[in-house]
């Protein structure tokens, strides 16, 4: 790569290159299929934005030296994917070379460039070019070197980016790339930013709805960007560490498996609870941000997690229906008078009850099979939550087709096996506006946004 000239600039977002390469990724945009090719008759157009997207990470690359490899590797991968004609895009050799994980420094800045899905967000893999910033302050280094160690974590914050991340995307996975064959992932990063002010918008917005009165910690937590994003970062830490961790070490992200959907709910409400239980232990020794992470993991489990997305096997929202029908059957919630309220006394012992049935599940789950496993799992879920009352899984084994292959068992599964309840569908209605205003939301955004007045004027 030539040595460019550095543009006495703050961040790469004042560049005058950025705004240039975001215009030429919008241009190729719609010129891209769902997998990412292009068609011939858009080679000519593709071919000069390629020069354009190129050119601009040329320019700006002068501001990442650090990233100096990737981004040499990326522009290699764009001349070449224009060369071979706009075929489906192979950027495994710049995907390999991309490795934020081992320059985890506060406030380091990346310039991403890829042809990419984003999960929750865009499905198809069109390119995408973000500027994002780590977050990586020193008691979340310490945390993570003497407890919770997770080599591949990398939480951060937008700086700028392209049309697939205005959406409810938040995170940057290697495996949204497109390649040619699948690396060894080294890396994850998780937009702690987004996770934080769409937190805090629905979060106040239930509070609001329901006339729960917070602790006051908890309303500082709703009221701060920052205190928000140091609770999720340190819970996307011990997080994304449990899935490689516990009594089912061979394949426990199961989400890589067709189960039945409640099985990824389990697995994903089984990370966070750990979250929780281990944000216990730290506030019992001190750590101020790990009583912020038990309110943070309740509430958008409680009532962001069950309202947000379609109903066709929605493993988060089952997740959150599970905790809320645990707490309320628990006596720690109560619904009376349009009013939630809550015994912030006795919650924390209860949410560490409904962890160790969880854990009791994935314990005893080594001695079962794999179709046992999940009878034992919905078994669980609908001891709490009624299921469909056309349920064939409702029946049981004597109602299944049991002499099948698993796959008759998983296609056996209503796309909403488990409603929401009365109380979650009035939720849903109220918090629609709210939910949908988070789209694209970061920290800049205002956490009162458009969603919370059509909230307000609603509940008025």
């Amino acid at each position: 790569m030539p040595n460019m000239t550095r543009v006495a600039v703050r961040t790469a977002v004042d560049h005058p290159l950025w705004p240039a390469l975001k215009n030429a990724v919008a241009a190729l945009r719609p010129l891209q299929a769902k997998d990412g090719s292009i068609e011939p008759t858009g080679h000519p157009s593709a071919r000069a934005l390629v020069v354009e997207i190129t050119s601009a990470i040329t320019g700006l690359a002068p501001l990442f030296p650090h990233d100096e490899a990737y981004l040499d590797a990326v522009v290699a991968d764009f001349e070449r994917w224009s060369a071979d004609d706009f075929g489906r895009p192979d950027f495994l050799d710049s995907l390999v070379a991309f490795r934020p994980e081992e320059s985890r420094r506060d406030g380091l800045e990346h310039l991403v460039v890829f042809p990419m899905t984003t999960q929750n967000g865009n499905p198809n893999r069109n390119v995408e070019a973000v500027l994002l910033r780590v977050v990586w302050p020193q008691w979340l280094a310490e945390l993570e070197a003497e407890r919770y160690d997770n080599a591949m974590f990398v939480p951060i914050t937008f700086v700028d980016f392209t049309d697939g991340y205005d959406t409810d995307s938040a995170v940057l996975f290697p495996e949204t790339v497109a390649v040619r064959e699948v690396p060894t992932f080294t890396w994850g990063a998780i937009f702690c930013d987004r996770e934080a002010a769409r937190f805090r918008r629905v979060g106040a917005a239930a509070a609001r709805t329901l006339g729960l009165e917070l602790p006051p910690e908890a309303q500082e937590l709703v009221e701060s960007q920052q205190l928000a994003q140091d609770a999720f970062v340190l819970w996307d830490l011990i997080h994304d560490r449990s899935h490689m961790r516990g009594h089912m070490p061979f394949d426990p992200f199961m989400i890589k498996q067709r189960m039945p959907f409640w099985m990824y709910a389990l697995e994903e409400l089984r990370c966070d609870l750990t979250a929780f239980r281990e944000a216990v232990t730290l506030a019992g020794e001190g750590v101020s941000t790990a009583g912020l992470v038990q309110y943070a993991v309740i509430f958008d489990r409680l009532f962001r997690f069950p309202v947000t997305g379609g109903r066709v096997r929605n493993y988060d929202g089952l997740g959150g229906q599970l905790l809320f029908a645990y707490l309320h059957r628990a006596g720690v919630l109560e619904w009376a008078d349009n009013r939630l309220t809550v015994d912030w006394d006795r919650i924390t012992a209860a949410v560490l009850g409904l962890f160790d049935e969880v854990d009791l599940l994935y314990r005893e789950g080594v001695d079962r099979s794999k179709v046992g496993h999940w009878l034992a799992g919905y078994a669980l879920v609908a001891k709490y939550v009624p299921p469909n009352p056309g349920s064939v899984w409702a029946k049981g084994p004597a109602g299944l087709p049991m002499d099948g292959s698993p796959k008759a068992l998983v296609d056996a599964v209503l796309p909403d096996e488990f409603p929401l309840s009365m109380f979650y569908e009035a939720l849903n209605r109220r918090l629609r506006d709210v939910i949908a205003s988070t789209r694209g939301i970061t920290a800049d955004s205002s956490a009162t946004g458009p969603g919370a007045d059509s909230e307000r004027a609603e509940a008025s």
